[in-house]
């Protein structure tokens, strides 16, 4: 092997080792939990089985910090039933009565403004989390277009048969936890985010406790 292979094989390898170095999990404080004991069965297509010991960690760029506290909240649902749309970016995840927003029956989306473009590493969604349920066609999208009609990529979808009419997604149901829904950003470039769903297990309605965007400011 030649001397500039060597010099190149080492330089790759001493770039992917800097890089790796560089990389921290991601923090997330999270609510207290909120029933206890075995839930009911629920019954839905694709639904994720049950994950045996602590949720894998995020590795994300070091510097990555907590996007969307204070942000402002729009919604398909300007009259929420319970709640103002505020709540999904005021810090309180709690999942008690008084701390989520309820929309309305059917599909539904909230969406946030994250003020300009943003380097986005993870996206955390808390539904109401008092009770075993699963919420239906959760898909989260990013743009930089409010109307979300150019530049969408969609981060994270499980209608799993196109019914909300935003495209047949692979990703799984699973059941609402204290945890929420950690999804994986990776980078990607945006400064708006929608969270769709269609109804629950328990009722029609749909509710957010918190949605928690992270990444890179301006970058």
């Amino acid at each position: 092997m030649n001397r500039s292979l060597v010099s190149l094989l080492l330089a790759i390898a001493l770039a992917g080792a800097t890089h790796a170095a560089d990389q921290v999990p991601l923090h997330i404080d999270l609510p207290k939990p909120l029933f206890e004991g075995t839930p009911r069965p629920i019954q839905v297509p694709n639904l994720e089985k049950p994950r045996v010991g602590p949720r894998p960690e995020l590795m994300v760029p070091a510097g990555t910090v907590l996007l969307s506290r204070g942000k402002p909240v729009t919604s398909s649902d300007s009259l929420p039933v319970i709640g103002e749309l505020d709540f999904v970016t005021d810090g309180d995840k709690s999942g008690v009565d008084g701390s989520y927003v309820e929309l309305g029956p059917g599909r539904q989306w909230v969406q946030i403004d994250l003020g300009r473009p943003d380097t986005l590493q993870g996206i955390v969604v808390w539904h109401f989390h008092s009770q075993a349920r699963v919420y239906h066609d959760v898909v989260v999208q990013v743009s930089d277009d409010p109307a979300f009609k150019t530049g969408v990529r969609t981060l994270f979808n499980n209608d799993h048969d196109n019914s909300s009419g935003l495209g047949a997604g692979s990703d799984h149901a699973y059941v609402e936890t204290h945890e929420g829904r950690l999804i994986p950003a990776e980078g990607v470039r945006a400064r708006y985010v929608r969270l769709y769903s269609n109804g629950n297990t328990t009722d029609e309605l749909n509710d957010y406790c918190e949605v928690e965007v992270y990444g890179q400011p301006g970058s």
